[in-house]
């Protein structure tokens, strides 16, 4: 059944809420008038399944309470006017027909213009104009997808302000294919989960098509956030794209020696679906097939049978063109391996043994393993900060978002919470100046939250 739910539309008492009233004042002040609407896009984090959404394969995150919070008024003129609450992001003026996604240097605003020119194309919209104010309490470049949220509220944004409805998947469907216009080839769980998250329950998000499932998180364990102070911002550097492109290369380099159509495939997931084999075969033939060593250019040329030449142009993205070994067996078990990881790690959910928290403990810690060892999508900090949030009472750590940088998410006993939020606080934040200062922001654990949603004042 296609869920053909539309974003709750809801009253708000600006006044009582702080974080409103201040957004009201703020709007007020900048563009002399109140909003006619707010509009809310949550953050998230994967709780399992890193780096596999692109590959076609299910994902298992949770919405944060944490979110992008905007205060909008349509208007008659052809300019978006965008402001944020945070000095650091600079105001941006720009007239709706000559809209520009700078790629080589993405600033905030970037990523609003993605989400309104989804919208936009997908209704031939001649879209009016807009002023807005932009509020965010996800910490950015934290792999807790705050740049998926500002896309995901400027498309409901616009959405709105152009009187058109979509349902959620829709919505969420326009917004992961319009955040590729700042260069990431990104996979879709990021802006699924922000508009199909519900409060109080994680969901185990599928692909093709995209469909969202509750997932009951065990009782006596709560979800903790660490944020490793090291900044990512995925689509300012090619490695998430590297990764991107391996993947597509060991597909076809995989389909090929299966005696597939190999053009036709570019995602590992497609590939197991056209054998029509388990995970754990799928993971026998990497081994089989793919060396570990990595591979060059000259040898994928002449594994598929083509030119460097339409390599470049019909497989690399815009920012690999360059890159020179491919490590296709590493990439390639990750993927398989954690596609088992999330599917197993659902049916504890769903059938709660005596163990479960245990179990989900070594599923994630096997996760981080992978994304440390095969995928090489971690850092010297973050493996310091998993291991910490492990010796301090964690029964899983691993990291969470793209990795290289960002955050740990880790599961911790209820009766343990304190005792390891001031363990993880003495040995990882206050042992280092400039992570001290990041502390209170850093470190907090967390409940499934709402998902995206639009505002009126009562």
């Amino acid at each position: 059944m296609v869920d053909k739910a539309t974003p709750p539309q809801e009253p708000v008492q600006v006044a009582e809420s702080e974080r409103f009233a201040k957004l009201k004042e703020a709007f007020i002040s900048k563009y002399g008038t109140p909003p006619a609407f707010y509009v809310r896009a949550p953050g998230r984090v994967n709780l399992i399944g890193e780096h596999i959404d692109y590959c076609g394969y299910a994902v298992l995150p949770m919405a944060l309470e944490q979110d992008i919070l905007a205060a909008v008024t349509p208007t008659k003129t052809k300019l978006i006017q965008l402001a944020n609450t945070n000095p650091v992001y600079l105001d941006y003026n720009v007239d709706i027909n000559k809209i520009h996604i700078d790629t080589a240097k993405p600033q905030w605003h970037n990523y609003f213009l993605c989400g309104f020119k989804g919208i936009q194309e997908r209704f031939n919209l001649t879209a009016g104009g807009m002023n807005c104010v932009v509020d965010g309490t996800i910490p950015a470049s934290s792999g807790l997808s705050s740049s998926s949220a500002l896309v995901c509220c400027a498309g409901l944004i616009t959405m709105i302000a152009n009187q058109r409805v979509l349902s959620k998947v829709e919505l969420a469907e326009i917004c992961a294919k319009c955040e590729r216009y700042i260069g990431t080839e990104g996979g879709g769980m990021d802006q699924s989960i922000s508009f199909l998250a519900e409060k109080g329950t994680a969901k185990l998000i599928e692909f093709n098509p995209l469909r969202a499932t509750n997932v009951k998180l065990p009782q006596g364990a709560v979800f903790v956030i660490a944020n490793s102070c090291r900044a990512m911002n995925k689509a300012a550097t090619a490695h998430y794209n590297i990764r991107v492109v391996e993947c597509r290369l060991a597909t076809k380099i995989l389909a090929k020696a299966k005696g597939l159509e190999w053009q036709k495939l570019s995602k590992l997931g497609d590939l197991q679906t056209e054998l029509g084999v388990s995970l754990e075969t799928m993971i026998s033939t990497v081994e089989l097939i793919l060396h570990p060593e990595p591979y060059s250019r000259e040898e994928v040329c002449q594994h598929l049978g083509i030119s460097q030449e339409e390599l470049c142009s019909s497989i690399l993205s815009q920012n690999t063109q360059d890159v020179t070994s491919f490590k296709l067996h590493q990439r390639a078990k990750h993927v398989y391996s954690e596609a088992r990881r999330v599917l197993q790690f659902k049916t504890v959910c769903d059938e709660t043994p005596a163990n479960a928290l245990q179990l989900l403990g070594d599923l994630m810690n096997q996760s981080h393993a992978s994304c440390r060892d095969m995928y090489e999508c971690s850092c010297p900090e973050l493996d310091q900060l998993v291991d910490i949030c492990v010796q301090s009472g964690a029964v899983g750590s691993r990291l969470t978002g793209a990795g290289w940088g960002g955050c740990a998410v880790s599961m911790v006993p209820t009766n343990k919470l304190d005792s390891f939020l001031s363990k993880v606080q003495e040995v990882y934040y206050r042992a280092d100046i400039q992570r001290a200062a990041l502390q209170a922001h850093s470190l907090f654990a967390t409940q499934p939250g709402a998902g995206a949603a639009v505002y009126h004042e009562a």
